[in-house]
C-alpha cells in the first residue's frame, strides 16, 4: 500500500517537472508585424510558458486574447513595455484572458477602447506591477475598466497603477478571495470596486483624484448575489473629488463626486485604518440599493459594517447630491461629518463611536425629500472577529513572482 502511495505521489512530481522542463521563453519584439507575432505567441504557448515583452512601444489595432493555462506574460516595466491601443479598432478588451494559473505583469497598456485588460472565469490570476491609463485623462468615451477580473477565485492585484477609466479603475466582480493592494488609481469614476464578491482584502491603496475612491456593491440580478466579507484597511484615500463622468446609465454614474469609500447593500465590511483626506461629500458613505428589483436572493441594506480607527482630514464640503447644501444648512454647518448614513443599515452597533450624519429614511427606495438629517453619535462596535481572511488561498500566488 505505501509503495503504491508514494508511486501516484510520484507521478504528478514527474509531471510538473517534465512540463518545467519543457518551458519555453518567447521573446517578443516591438515593431512591423507586433501584433501578429504576439498573438501567435498566445495561441500557440503552451502550460508552463512564458512570453517576454521586450522594452518598447508596441502599436496595436485589435484586442489580443489568452486561453492557455499556466502562462506568464512579462515586460521590462509598466513604463519600459507599452501596449498602445490608441489605433483600436472595434471596442473590445486590450486584452482578455479565460484560462487558469496566468501571471499578468510588468508591462503598459494604454488607451484600449474597451477594458484594459479583463479576465473572466480565471482563477489563480496574479496582476502584477501592471499600468492601465488612457493618456488624455478623465473622459466619458474611454473604457470602462482598467483592470477586470470576474467569476473567479484566487485573485491577486497588486503594485499596479489605473487612470482614466470610465467606470472603475481596478473592478473585481463575482469573486472570492481576492486581494487588491499597494496600488495607485487616480482618475477614475470609481479608483477600486469590490462588487457581488466574497473574501476580499483591499489594502495599502492609494486611491486619489477619482470620483469615488473605494466602492463596495451588491447588486442584484447576477449569477452571484451576496457579497460580503470585505476589509478596507491601511488605504491613503484623498482627494476624490473629480466630477463624475461615467456615461449617462452606468451604477457608478450616481456616485457623488468627493466619495471616499461607499458601502452598498454589503454585508460583513471592515473599514479601520485607513487615511482619509478632503473627500468633499463624505469619507465614508452607506447606503441601501434603492432602484425596483425582483431578485429574491437579493438584501439591498448594508449590514453589519464596521468602522473604526481611521484618520479623518476635512470631509463633507461640498456635498454632491441632491439637497447637499440644503442638509448643510438644516444642521447649520459648513460640513458634514466623517460619515454619511441613509438610516437604512443594520445593525447600528458596528460604527467606531464617529459622529456621523444620518438622513433618517425608513424604508428602501424612499425619496430625500423625505429625509428627516440628524447629525449623531454612533457607539462603539462590540469586538470583531474578523472573518475576512483570503490571504492563505492566496499566498501560493506569490510564489508565481519569485
Amino acid at each position: 500500500m505505501l509503495k503504491f502511495a508514494l508511486a501516484a505521489l510520484a507521478a504528478p512530481i514527474a509531471l510538473t517537472c517534465a512540463s518545467a522542463a519543457m518551458a519555453e521563453t518567447h521573446t517578443i519584439e516591438p515593431g512591423e508585424g507586433a501584433q501578429e507575432r504576439l498573438q501567435e505567441a498566445l495561441i500557440l504557448a503552451e502550460p508552463g510558458d512564458e512570453i517576454v515583452l521586450a522594452a518598447g512601444r508596441y502599436a496595436l489595432t485589435d484586442g489580443l486574447s489568452l486561453d492557455v493555462n499556466g502562462v506568464t506574460l512579462r515586460g521590462a516595466g509598466m513604463d519600459a513595455s507599452v501596449l498602445d491601443f490608441t489605433a483600436q479598432e472595434g471596442a473590445g478588451e486590450g486584452l482578455l484572458v479565460t484560462s487558469d494559473d496566468v501571471t499578468l505583469r510588468d508591462f503598459g497598456i494604454e488607451n484600449a477602447k474597451g477594458d484594459g485588460i479583463k479576465s473572466k472565469g480565471a482563477d489563480q490570476i496574479i496582476y502584477h506591477a501592471i499600468r492601465v491609463e488612457w493618456t488624455g485623462g478623465p473622459d466619458a468615451s474611454n473604457g470602462a475598466y482598467g483592470i477586470y477580473p470576474v467569476e473567479a477565485s484566487n485573485v491577486l492585484v497588486q503594485d499596479s497603477y489605473v487612470r482614466g477609466a470610465s467606470d472603475a479603475g481596478i473592478y473585481v466582480g463575482q469573486s472570492e478571495n481576492i486581494i487588491v493592494r499597494r496600488n495607485r488609481v487616480v482618475e477614475n469614476v470609481a479608483g477600486i470596486e469590490i462588487e457581488n464578491s466574497n473574501f476580499a482584502e483591499v489594502t495599502e491603496n492609494l486611491a486619489t483624484k477619482n470620483t469615488g475612491g473605494i466602492l463596495v456593491f451588491d447588486l442584484p440580478g447576477l449569477p452571484k448575489v451576496g457579497g460580503g466579507n470585505v476589509l478596507v484597511a491601511r488605504n491613503a484615500v484623498i482627494d476624490n473629488n473629480t466630477d463624475n463622468f461615467a456615461p449617462e446609465g452606468n451604477i457608478v454614474a450616481s456616485v457623488p463626486a468627493g466619495t471616499g469609500v461607499m458601502v452598498m447593500a454589503n454585508t460583513g465590511v471592515h473599514i479601520r485604518d485607513n487615511a482619509l483626506i478632503n473627500n468633499g461629500t463624505s469619507h465614508i458613505m452607506l447606503i441601501a440599493y434603492s432602484q425596483p428589483f425582483d431578485d429574491e436572493r437579493y438584501q439591498p441594506r448594508p449590514k453589519n459594517v464596521h468602522i473604526g480607527d481611521n484618520i479623518y482630514s476635512r470631509a463633507g464640503f461640498a456635498p454632491d447630491f441632491e439637497g447637499g447644501q440644503a442638509l448643510l444648512a438644516a444642521l447649520s454647518r459648513d460640513t458634514l461629518p466623517a460619515i454619511l448614513t441613509d438610516g437604512l443599515h443594520e445593525n447600528a452597533t458596528v460604527f467606531g463611536g464617529e459622529w456621523a450624519v444620518s438622513m433618517g429614511l425608513q424604508e428602501v427606495g424612499q425619496p430625500l425629500s423625505q429625509a428627516r438629517p440628524d447629525i449623531i453619535k454612533l457607539p462603539p462596535p462590540p469586538p470583531i472577529v474578523a472573518s475576512v481572511n483570503p490571504s492563505d488561498t492566496v499566498k501560493a500566488l506569490e510564489a508565481r513572482l519569485k
